[in-house]
C-alpha cells in the first residue's frame, strides 16, 4: 500500500532550545496540542528516547468525543530530529532548524486513509500553528 506524506511547517520566533523544550515536555504539551479552541489536550507523557513511548490524551472540552493519540520514537536526534511510528503503523518526522529569525518546525507525516487528504493537513497545520502561538507568547 502507497502512503502519501503530508508535509506542514510554520516558523516560530524562539530559539531553537526553548522550541524542543515547548515541543516535548509534556508541561507543554497539554497546552497546545489541540487543532481547535473546542479541544484540550488535558494529559500527555513523553519518553523521548529511540524506542520511548509518546501519549496524549485529545479530548473535546464538552466531553463528547477523545482519543489517545500514541506513537513510538524510531529516531531521536536532540534538538534537530523526532522521526516517530504512530499506533496505526504511520511514520511521522519532525525537523528543527535554527533560521536567523528562529526556528523552522517541518512536520511529515503519512496520511491515513479515512479522512480527506486537505482535512488532515489543514488539522496538523492548525495544532502546529497552535504551537507556535504557545511558544512564541510563553
Amino acid at each position: 500500500m502507497e502512503t502519501t506524506k503530508v508535509s506542514i511547517e510554520a516558523h516560530i520566533l524562539a530559539d531553537a532550545q526553548k522550541v524542543w523544550a515547548y515541543y516535548t515536555e509534556p508541561e507543554h504539551i497539554t497546552q497546545w496540542n489541540f487543532a481547535d479552541p473546542s479541544w484540550h489536550c488535558p494529559q500527555a507523557e513523553n519518553d523521548l528516547r529511540v524506542g520511548g513511548k509518546y501519549k496524549a490524551r485529545m479530548e473535546a472540552k464538552d466531553g463528547s468525543f477523545g482519543f489517545d493519540f500514541e506513537a513510538l520514537y524510531d529516531e531521536v536526534e536532540e534538538g534537530k530530529k523526532i522521526v516517530y511510528t504512530m499506533g496505526d503503523g504511520r511514520n511521522c518526522t519532525v525537523s528543527f532548524e535554527s533560521t536567523d529569525e528562529g526556528t523552522k518546525v517541518t512536520t511529515v507525516f503519512d496520511a491515513e486513509n479515512q479522512n480527506p487528504i486537505e482535512m488532515q493537513k489543514n488539522g496538523w497545520q492548525a495544532i502546529l500553528n497552535n504551537f507556535k502561538s504557545y511558544t512564541e507568547t510563553h
